[in-house]
């Protein structure tokens, strides 16, 4: 079965779907922050077939957020460890934690908390103004086209209604 591609859409959540849009990927991240490196391990904490997980780690080391490194040589085996570009998406992680401790947690409480060790202080990681500091919520963000928009696109009524861009005349 043909994967769809929204690696070319002028849309970063798409561009993101395009190479973490299935569970699986998510998962094998969070195993990541959790300490874990070795197919093996993941095998082990995740349950997940093999290739899938070959395919898994294959995608996220094409992607850069991994890096693979030889850790035996007899036999060889590798280690997956996240790159810098794996590290910053440690807050998309912790964001879809917090929404699912808020909507998704039972009655006996959330199943894992995030403790933050600078501080010493259980945490519920926000999302907010990177100038203000104020949470973001849906009703104060008003979206707009950035400069890697293409202009070609622009001329189209669906995205100058979406966007409120005046067309080019």
């Amino acid at each position: 079965m043909r994967r769809t591609s929204f690696d070319g859409w002028p849309c970063s959540i798409a561009r993101t779907v395009d190479i973490l849009g299935d569970g699986w990927t998510l998962l094998v991240l969070r195993e990541v922050f959790y300490g874990e490196s070795r197919f093996d391990g993941f095998i082990g904490s995740l349950g997940i077939a093999r290739n899938t997980l070959a395919d898994r780690l294959r995608r996220l080391e094409d992607a850069g957020l991994l890096e693979r490194r030889v850790y035996r040589t007899e036999p060889v085996r590798h280690e997956y460890l996240p790159t810098e570009k794996g590290r910053d998406f440690f807050g998309v992680l912790a964001a879809i934690n917090a929404w699912g401790d808020r909507w998704l947690a039972g009655e006996e409480g959330v199943p894992v908390t995030m403790r933050h060790t600078a501080c010493d202080h259980d945490t519920q990681p926000q999302v907010v103004c990177s100038s203000c500091g104020e949470p973001l919520r849906h009703a104060d963000v008003a979206v707009r086209t950035g400069p890697g928009y293409p202009a070609r696109l622009l001329e189209r009524p669906d995205v100058q209604a979406r966007f409120g861009v005046a067309p080019n005349r």
